[in-house]
């Protein structure tokens, strides 16, 4: 039996109590300034995308109509989650902040709770998002992490699908020097000598970590200009374009900087005075995450500046101790050469209405036909000249991306 109190004039505050054995509520609120102050102070652990850092950019920079919903047991708050509510044509879908910037995603949880997660608990969260706002058709957590750290994902409690884009890491078990024995690491080292000699031609290279809000600015536009030029010549669309997308990103980056251990930072190669290569990472637990890439495409493309930082950022996270290097989503000869881990995703779709139910039938469909189609090489190699022959521009050749 569920007992909710009448939502208040503004829809700001609802509350669910469920008569089970744990004593577990749900909370949803909007994200008020007082909401988000509270968000994940009770949490042991998080994907980048549901940290409280994530969570508060995206609200600032981009305005949306976001929801917080957390779930207690025995009067403890043991889960919380940061959505964001979005038209899909008829359809209003609550997903999570940052749409398909956010990837393997895992709630804000207190992770002495997780083991005793149960489907009823998570339909209970679910349930109360339907209350609060009956205008929402369905709820989609997608591109969730199965488990981070050991510890399993709560959301998979409800039924699940793989998602339709793979995601590729490499372990870090042993040390660089057994990444490097696992993964043809002579004909590595003796590339990347190669590619130094080549930089050295035009002053040398200079792989560096922004510490200061000008050095993050200049990889930013840097990245953000790569990144444009390069989805253009794939016939792309730019994700990176909007102008409320790109002021996240720069919050998110330079907020960071104030932390002594930042959980974003951002790493660039820079020769003869520019940059020909950005990274921008998320630390999570044991895992580094590479959550977005791109390299110039200029006279130096030919000499792999995105390899050359990868090889420096794997070995850097060798040193700094993660047992993973995470390269996201997205399946990519480039991503090949140094992963051995394959990371399957999944996506819970719940809806809350008729329509919603609908949609989300049509969504699965969707995502199965992506999924035969980009496990098919020939297929989907294909699809991607066609595309780029579309509505691309002539490019250099460069690593492809993922999208």
């Amino acid at each position: 039996m569920v007992d909710a109190t009448a939502p208040s004039e503004n829809n700001a505050l609802l509350r669910h109590a469920a008569a089970t054995g744990n004593a577990t509520t749900a909370v949803v609120l909007a994200a008020s300034c007082d909401a988000l102050s509270a968000y994940g102070k009770f949490t042991t652990i998080h994907a980048p995308a549901q940290s409280p850092e994530w969570v508060a950019a995206w609200i600032e920079t981009s305005k949306p109509d976001a929801i917080l919903a957390t779930l207690s047991a025995n009067g403890r708050p043991v889960m919380s989650l940061a959505l964001e509510v979005v038209r899909e044509g008829p359809f209003r879908i609550a997903r999570f902040l940052g749409g398909k910037h956010a990837n393997g995603n895992f709630p804000a949880a207190d992770s002495n709770w997780l083991a005793a997660a149960s489907a009823d608990d998570i339909s209970l969260l679910v349930r109360a998002i339907g209350t609060a706002r009956p205008d929402i058709d369905l709820v989609a957590f997608d591109r969730l992490f199965s488990d981070l750290d050991g510890l399993p994902n709560p959301l998979l409690r409800l039924p699940s699908a793989p998602s339709p884009n793979l995601a590729l890491a490499v372990d870090l078990d042993g040390g660089f020097e057994r990444v490097l024995t696992r993964t043809s690491g002579k004909k590595k080292r003796k590339r990347h000598r190669s590619q130094e000699r080549k930089y050295e031609a035009l002053g040398g290279a200079r792989r560096t970590m922004a510490t200061t809000t000008v050095e993050a600015n200049a990889m930013l536009d840097a990245f953000f200009a790569m990144k444009e030029q390069r989805f253009g010549a794939m016939g792309i669309t730019d994700v990176f374009a909007e102008t409320n997308v790109r002021t996240f990103f720069r919050k998110l980056f330079v907020d960071a900087l104030a932390s002594e251990h930042p959980s974003f930072v951002l790493h660039g190669l820079e020769v003869g005075g520019k940059y020909r290569a950005v990274t921008g990472s998320s630390r999570a637990g044991n895992r580094l995450i590479c959550e977005f890439g791109a390299i110039s495409d200029d006279e130096l493309a030919h000499a792999s500046p995105g390899e050359y930082l990868f090889f420096d950022n794997i070995s850097e996270a060798c040193g700094q101790g993660f047992g993973v290097y995470d390269f996201s989503v997205g399946d990519e000869p480039y991503k090949r050469q140094w992963c051995d881990l394959e990371i399957q995703h999944a996506d819970v779709l719940a809806p809350l209405t008729a329509k919603g139910r609908v949609y989300a039938l049509g969504l699965r469909s969707l995502s199965r036909a992506k999924s035969v189609v980009k496990n098919n090489d020939r297929m989907w190699a294909l699809i991607k000249r066609l595309r780029s022959g579309v509505r691309g521009k002539p490019a250099a050749a460069a690593p492809p991306e993922e999208d």
